[in-house]
């Protein structure tokens, strides 16, 4: 007698060659591959010892990895194959978890590629959880809906459409509501839109009961991405309703500064006057008087209102009652610029000096340090945490330290004196009497793109996380792609989207937002360009309907 590892008629190794030679015969490879290795003893040699006997030895060798038992080609017939498989499970089942595991990792270590993939697509729906239909039946509806709160417009309508249970869990979660309310936390432009809409009302309810239900939402959702999508491609096309403030002043002509929110606008005018309009009606609320030359620059808060003017004076009044609360006497020519924030303001005048104030409160304001350095008057200033940007007539950007106001690096490449500029994070956009806009990186100090089209001077520029958006000498109002801007490669024809037309004279001064464009000018107005609130009837018009309104002062 042979001994038992061997067998005399045919016969092949142990899993390597045996599995593929058997996929080209009748039987299915699927129901011979994890019990192959059991079913290997000789019909003669197993005639000697009965079932219960002849399992565990072969058990025992295959756990151990000591069998080198051989496979026959054929499988034996049905009905002893599966008195032979219910003999393997019965002492399977016997068997501790982690000796079940053990004993089932030597049987796959001992399978080739293609019994693992049948193996991996058998057990790939078994490890599958809808966890989300399972965490309610645990009481646990919060955790499902947390995670699906993560989830984008376009994930939460497929989400939507996977079950039943899944739908109930979205709408009773007013997960909705939830996504608006997190893009109205992110996003300025859905702020927005929620405030000018009305729809803001029904945001941030702690209860869901002071509510509309969640199908309100799901359908305000699409309504809202309608909205966006109009107001990008009125920007694009330059459809906005226009309205028209014409201050008429009687003495000298010219709006030289602007600011607003949404109940006012705050102007500075060449007749050395203050006027406050209501941002709706476009009346004039208020005529602040004090200075002996023209308004130059303004900027407000909740609290105050800071002028310069051409009379070399800084003054401070109360935003509400329109009372002078303090007067600044440092430059020796026009203040040009101002700028405050945080308890620190910054002017600069025609006398080339830049003053560095200490702002505890209105009437307590202290020079901190004069800065000294550009050969001409410096035109404008910006400034956060870590650097104070001043541009000058003088063709030059200065970079100073705001902490300790020393200077840091000079930004070279306008041919001509500079008259505007903004700096938020390390980009400054700058405006000159070149004609031109450039961009810079302020860490290093590169020019990152030189933007051409305007025609005269560059008075005023502004820009946000989309758009630049410039005024001029020629009285044109230009939008440029910033993110094009920023991109080299992308061609200088593509970055100009709107030139605006309506100012009859020089443009001096705007801001703008995601809904509108505020500028002024020296033809004496003020225009509100709104591409938000367009009229149907202006939609295929290349010039937009306006509105005017006159204040002629007393």
């Amino acid at each position: 007698m042979e001994p038992d590892s061997v067998i005399e008629d045919k016969t092949i190794e142990l899993m390597n060659t045996s599995v593929m030679e058997d996929q080209n015969e009748d039987e299915s490879p699927k129901k011979s591959t994890l019990w192959q290795v059991g079913m290997t003893a000789h019909r003669e040699d197993s005639s000697r010892l009965t079932g219960d006997e002849m399992f565990p030895q072969l058990l025992s060798s295959i756990s151990n990895g000591t069998s080198s038992v051989i496979v026959s080609r054929k499988r034996p017939s049905e009905g002893n194959y599966q008195k032979e498989k219910d003999l393997c499970i019965k002492y399977f089942d016997q068997w501790s978890e982690s000796d079940q595991v053990e004993f089932v990792e030597h049987l796959i270590s001992r399978m080739c590629h293609y019994q693992h993939g049948h193996i991996n697509s058998y057990l790939k729906p078994m490890l599958q959880r809808d966890f989300i239909t399972a965490l309610p039946e645990q009481g646990l509806d919060h955790i499902a809906e947390n995670i699906l709160s993560y989830l984008d417009a376009r994930s939460l309508c497929a989400a939507e459409l996977v079950c039943k249970e899944w739908q109930r869990v979205i709408s009773e979660g007013m997960l909705w509501k939830k996504l608006i309310e997190r893009m109205v936390r992110t996003d300025p432009l859905w702020k927005g839109l929620s405030e000018r809409r009305g729809w803001d009302q029904y945001l941030f309810k702690n209860r869901p009961t002071d509510g509309p239900p969640n199908s309100f939402y799901r359908s305000l959702y699409p309504k809202i991405i309608q909205d966006i999508e109009t107001i990008e491609s009125n920007w694009r096309c330059g459809r906005h309703n226009l309205q028209r403030i014409q201050c008429r002043s009687e003495n000298s002509k010219g709006v030289y500064c602007l600011q607003y929110d949404d109940e006012k606008i705050i102007s500075g005018l060449r007749d050395n006057s203050i006027k406050i309009w209501d941002k709706t009606s476009l009346e004039c609320l208020k005529v602040l008087t004090g200075h002996t030359g023209s308004v130059l620059c303004l900027q407000y808060d909740e609290r105050v209102i800071v002028t310069g003017s051409s009379d070399s004076t800084v003054r401070v009044w109360d935003v509400n009652t329109g009372e002078v609360l303090n007067t600044l006497i440092h430059h020796n020519e026009a203040v040009l610029h101002l700028r405050f924030s945080n308890g620190l303001m910054v002017t600069c005048s025609k006398d080339r000096s830049i003053a560095v104030w200490d702002m505890a409160s209105a009437t307590d304001i202290t020079l901190r340090r004069v800065l000294v350095g550009h050969r001409a008057a410096v035109n404008v200033v910006d400034f956060d945490d870590k650097y104070i940007v001043s541009a000058s007539g003088d063709r030059t950007i200065k970079v100073w330290s705001t902490s300790t106001c020393e200077f840091v690096r000079t930004l070279n490449g306008h041919k001509r004196g500079i008259a505007c500029l903004q700096y938020r994070d390390r980009l400054v956009v700058s405006g000159s009497s070149d004609n031109t806009i450039r961009l810079w990186d302020i860490e290093c100090g590169a020019c990152l793109r030189v933007l051409e089209g305007h025609e005269e001077l560059v008075r005023c520029i502004r820009f946000d996380n989309k758009r630049i958006v410039s005024g001029a000498y020629d009285g044109k109002i230009k939008v440029w792609d910033l993110q094009a801007a920023l991109d080299p490669r992308a061609p200088a024809s593509t970055l100009c989207l709107r030139t605006l037309v309506e100012h009859s004279g020089r443009v001096f001064r705007l801001q703008f937002d995601e809904f509108q464009i505020i500028s002024s000018s020296h033809d004496d107005t003020i225009l509100i360009w709104d591409f938000l609130n367009v009229p149907p009837s202006a939609q295929n018009e290349t010039r937009s309907p306006s509105r005017t309104y006159t204040y002629i002062s007393r």
